[in-house]
């Protein structure tokens, strides 16, 4: 079937019947026959809540089969919205405005804030109930049930936010046919056949773990073992008893367990992985060898972003065709660098790195300069700065935006700005990136105190604690009288680290 003319309902069942989908610790494992069951299940459920095609479904769940599932499930008929567990109240309910879900989907009993948050927003909340005995990733949301068909290949099937730093952050519609694109061309990058198994490790609230793990071993009939998030201890134990053949990570995520490999070499050799993949952010070379030294496998490092649906290059899969340092080589998408004013530059020039294809998203939803910024005759302009080498590997070279890439996770210094302003004894803060050994960047943060105003820096983390996920509140905070400016007046978050002597 053509992939233009496919739904995700085609896609995520390609798999013999009685062929393992989803596994888990300590449960029973999902056939592919109870995987379409569920699926299909969950698209009736809905409908008996009254939503359609066109609607959106926030789900909110920790790391986990029935997180897996509901997302697969949902998208198949509808518009999947996964939001971080971890946010707090006010966060959410910025979400829950800007994405306008017709429901809310929290696991039973939970007392997550999105609960408070739905609520005050009058959105209907579903408890997602998992019986005993039931087989990893299987659930109900309700009683009712009602006739419903699969979503269309340009139906939204996944959204999510992407980070800005001079506006809000965009929402970022990705289609089924995007998802599709996506996923056909990660398997067809790693070569995954229903043989292969994979640990997922990453968060399903990002697009790394939903398409590039998920959707893409789901597309060619292969399995994946659903974890209930990354533990570094663990994670040894559970590849040996699990069988896995591959797993994809962030860069922080094979440092933690590289730590435990080399202690215990044997383990991490006998495992007989037939490949590491890395992405969402610049693994450094340094181990990138000691990842291939430990494991003796091939480590494919790759190159995406959400509104690529993930996956833009690839390192190859053939035995010693990967590069340290580079993301890769052109896979589906088309890859090229651009200069400022729009100009495709030769083989070794360095510009901005920008991408076409069909796992592109048609656009930020209701962003008109956004989109108008982001688009240059068909091309999105990645904001990476980056170069093609003689090889053909893409290397990228550093930042246009100022996005805070923290190992891997993207965080806007504008949202942490207007947090941090809301302190009365803060007269200014700027928000920025410094760099940091374990995650590539950490945030930093400079203020000026109002006058006669005093704050610690404890007092200051306590209270963004309050509004932020732990992970947006910066590492590092200083006091100064006066914050650097550019030529123009403006405040400069580029290169402030430096000029602060950070």
């Amino acid at each position: 079937m053509n992939g233009r003319d496919m739904s995700l309902f085609d896609l995520f069942t390609a798999g013999a019947d009685d062929a393992i989908a989803i596994t888990a610790p300590g449960r029973s494992a999902l056939t592919y026959s109870g995987l379409r069951a569920q699926i299909e299940r969950t698209g009736a459920e809905l409908a008996g809540l009254g939503l359609a095609a066109s609607d959106r479904v926030a789900i909110i769940l920790p790391n986990g089969p029935e997180m897996a599932v509901s997302f697969v499930s949902v998208a198949s008929y509808m518009s999947a919205a996964p939001l971080n567990p971890n946010y707090k109240k006010a966060e959410y309910l910025f979400y829950l405005e800007d994405l306008k879900p017709k429901l809310v989907v929290v696991a039973d009993g939970s007392d997550n804030p999105v609960i408070e948050a739905a609520k005050e927003l009058n959105i209907p909340i579903a408890a997602l109930r998992v019986d005993a005995g039931m087989a990893a990733g299987c659930f109900s949301l309700s009683d009712r049930q009602a006739d419903i068909s699969p979503a269309g290949p340009d139906n939204e099937a996944l959204v999510l936010h992407t980070s800005g730093t001079t506006s809000r952050p965009k929402v970022v519609p990705l289609l089924q046919r995007n998802i599709i694109a996506s996923a056909r061309n990660i398997s067809s990058s790693l070569e995954l056949s229903p043989a292969d198994h994979c640990m997922n490790i990453m968060p399903l609230f990002h697009i790394h773990g939903l398409i590039a793990v998920l959707s893409a071993s789901l597309s060619k009939g292969a399995s994946i073992c659903c974890s209930s998030g990354f533990n570094a201890i663990g994670f040894l134990e559970l590849a040996r008893s699990e069988l896995i053949s591959w797993y994809s990570g962030v860069p922080t995520m094979h440092q933690a367990i590289l730590l435990r490999a080399k202690r215990n070499q044997q383990a991490a050799k006998a495992l007989k992985l037939r490949f590491i993949r890395s992405s969402s952010a610049s693994l450094p070379p340094a181990v990138f060898d000691e990842l291939v030294a430990a494991f003796d496998c091939p480590v494919i490092e790759a190159y995406g972003m959400t509104e690529a649906a993930h996956q833009m290059t690839s390192n190859p899969l053939e035995a010693g065709m990967q590069k340290a340092g580079h993301v890769g080589i052109i896979t589906s998408p088309e890859v090229c660098i651009m200069d400022e004013d729009g100009q495709i530059l030769p083989q070794g020039g360095e510009g901005e790195v920008c991408i076409k294809g069909d796992n592109v998203t048609p656009g930020y939803e209701n962003n008109e300069a956004a989109n108008a910024a982001s688009f240059t005759d068909g091309w999105f302009r990645t904001g990476d700065q980056g170069l093609f080498d003689e090889d053909g590997y893409l290397k990228i070279t550093g930042r246009l935006k100022e996005i805070i890439n923290k190992g891997g996770e993207k965080i806007s210094p504008l949202e942490v700005d207007n947090v941090l302003m809301e302190h009365p004894a803060i007269q200014q803060v700027v928000s920025f990136a410094v760099q940091d050994k374990m995650l590539g960047e950490e945030i930093a943060a400079a203020i000026v105190l109002a006058d006669g105003a005093s704050l610690s820096e404890a007092e200051l983390k306590a209270y963004a604690q309050q509004y932020l996920a732990k992970f947006k509140i910066p590492k590092i905070i200083t006091f100064v009288d006066e914050i650097p400016k550019g030529a123009t007046g403006k405040l400069q978050r580029i290169g402030l680290a430096e000029k602060l002597g950070l």
